[in-house]
């Protein structure tokens, strides 16, 4: 396919709906408009992946579909081929959008050097192969652990547990008798002789070239390579050439290739909590520190530039690790991207986009105009570099003082809340809002937040749906849409329990874990339905999510309170 220059770029605007991407010029208007759930950049071929429903489609640039938005997942484009998830099985599609492969897996990878892996469950063993740019089980699946090939070589597993070294048609090259061998890399790979033992590294014949000594060692590139030495908590890690030599001792909590002969080098804000995350410093390949350490991150280098930011800032450093003074310096959090002619920035949780003298070419809305005077106001909750909220609040209501304790209501349920500020917290918090459903006097809003402990494996969501009368300011609960009196917790608990028992779809849900609903169950309503939700790990697994049931008004409408004020307010 055809090349073409980048010169539409993705941009969201908030409305009454909810947060709608479509794609802007470089000069900050509109292209494509703003109707997609979701948008990302425009690739080297000229498409973009696109969001419609919880489904990803492709667009061109000119607004058209490639793919109608149909699958689950769409990959970035790798030498021409993108892998797609379609009812949870990997596929691959060309910049056509046609399916090259002839049957699912359950998991692809990006293509390299003309091949990826391919992986599949075979006698109950997850086992991987390679396909071909035709999409074609080249190599089949047969091994137990699999890399991608660099210089025409990659390392792969046999069941009986010996490595062997590839070439890209499957022959084996060497024979491996050793516990782990990794990926090659500058010729080299890293290797364990016994299965607790430690790291070193052999060539490709299995000389071994540098003993094990390394409690963890990554591949070589540009001629270095990345280990640690710890044997605890605390990470030791560092630089070392061909030879074994250190160029950065090993005492860092963390190395970082930035570009073939920058790294970024972290020492832990914390020495009894490494997990807590790193500054950085600046070096070169060599070991010479260029700057102290001064960065809560440094990204990859990108013309001469890369991103970096303080607790305060986000900049672009250049190769010495001096501030890009004539470039954007924009405060918050973030990074900063060359894309197209334009920069992109994405800085506390937001897009907005800057032309290379510094000028603010376009971000999102912070007022949503409702009706009637009414309009919604974007608040900006950042008390401490870890904590950040973004949240509602309502203007123009006939009462103020139902107005003030509203607004007074969404801070609080958007977790804004007393933090210390100039401390470490030994978590991070992020909240957003959108506008869920609009109608009448009703307007709902969904309160997103993710809780991060530092250290753990993944943080844990949380969601609050919050149905305001812009009449009375009220936020209304599950049982004021009932009947004084009316049994709606069972009922609605039944018709859940039934759903679960008869519909496919929530096969997912633990064994004898559903109980029923509360009286306070969270909820949200639309037009036609009643929506009941759980809070992940409640009844399903963490990758279920919120698992949600639909309850039509007219399988309860014998319960609902129709003079009620809840129900008034949008019907």
């Amino acid at each position: 396919m055809m090349r073409r220059a980048i010169y539409l770029f993705p941009a969201s605007v908030r409305t009454t709906s909810g947060v709608k991407w479509g794609y802007i010029n470089n000069q900050g208007r509109f292209f494509i408009p703003p109707q997609f759930d979701g948008a990302e950049n425009f690739q080297p071929n000229g498409l973009a992946v696109v969001q419609v429903n919880n489904r990803s489609g492709l667009m061109n640039v000119f607004g058209q579909w490639v793919v109608r938005p149909k699958y689950e997942m769409i990959s970035s484009f790798s030498e021409g081929r993108a892998q797609v998830i379609d009812q949870g099985k990997f596929k691959v599609i060309d910049e056509r959008g046609n399916e090259i492969t002839t049957k699912s897996y359950e998991y692809i990878g990006s293509y390299t050097e003309g091949r990826a892996q391919a992986a599949d469950t075979r006698e109950g063993k997850y086992l991987y192969g390679y396909l071909d740019l035709q999409g074609r089980e080249i190599i089949p699946v047969q091994y137990e652990s699999a890399t991608d090939f660099t210089s025409g070589r990659a390392t792969v597993q046999k069941p009986d547990e010996e490595y062997v070294l590839i070439d890209s048609m499957g022959k084996i090259l060497q024979t491996y008798k050793y516990p782990f061998v990794g990926s090659l890399g500058d010729g080299l790979l890293p290797f364990k002789q016994t299965s607790d033992g430690k790291y070193g590294y052999i060539d490709q014949t299995g000389t071994v070239v540098i003993s094990p000594q390394y409690t963890w060692a990554q591949p070589f590139q540009h001629g270095r390579a990345i280990v640690n030495i710890s044997n605890d908590y605390k990470n030791k890690y560092g630089l070392i050439d061909k030879n074994g030599n250190y160029l950065i001792e090993p005492k860092y909590n963390d190395i970082l290739f930035v570009s073939s002969d920058r790294v970024a080098v972290g020492k832990p804000k914390d020495e009894e909590r490494p997990y807590m995350g790193s500054n950085y410093s600046l070096a070169d390949t060599a070991g010479h520190f260029l700057t102290g350490f001064v960065f809560r991150e440094i990204s990859e280098y990108v013309h001469e530039y890369a991103s970096a930011n303080t607790d305060q800032n986000t900049f672009f450093i250049n190769r010495t690790g001096q501030v890009a003074r004539k470039l954007p310096i924009l405060p918050g959090s973030g990074t900063l991207a060359f894309v197209g002619d334009l920069i992109r920035a994405d800085v506390d949780q937001r897009v907005s986009y800057y032309n290379y003298a510094g000028q603010l070419v376009w971000r999102q809305n912070s007022v949503v105009q409702i009706h009637q005077g009414l309009l919604v106001r974007e608040g900006k909750y950042k008390p401490n570099k870890d904590y950040l909220v973004y949240y509602p609040q309502i203007e123009g209501m006939q009462s103020r003082s139902a107005q003030a304790k509203v607004n007074q209501r969404l801070k609080e349920l958007s977790q804004v809340v007393p933090i210390t500020p100039n401390t470490q917290l030994d978590y991070s918090y992020t909240g957003d809002f959108s506008i869920f459903f609009s109608k009448k006097n009703l307007l709902e809003f969904e309160l997103d937040g993710y809780h991060f402990p530092f250290g753990a494996a993944h943080g844990m969501p949380s969601r609050v749906f919050a149905p305001v009368d812009l009449v009375t300011g009220e936020v209304y609960q599950l049982r004021d849409l009932f009947i004084p009196g009316s049994d709606y917790v069972k009922v609605i608990s039944d018709i859940i329990a039934n759903q679960i028992k008869n519909d496919p779809q929530y096969s997912y849900v633990f064994p004898n874990t559903y109980k029923g609903i509360k009286v306070d169950q969270p909820f949200y309503v639309k037009d036609e339905a009643l929506y009941i939700y759980f809070l992940p790990y409640e009844i399903a697994p963490f990758a279920a999510g919120f698992p949600t049931f639909k309850i039509p008004f007219k399988e309860i409408g014998s319960m609902i309170d129709m003079n009620g004020a809840f129900w008034r307010s949008f019907h």
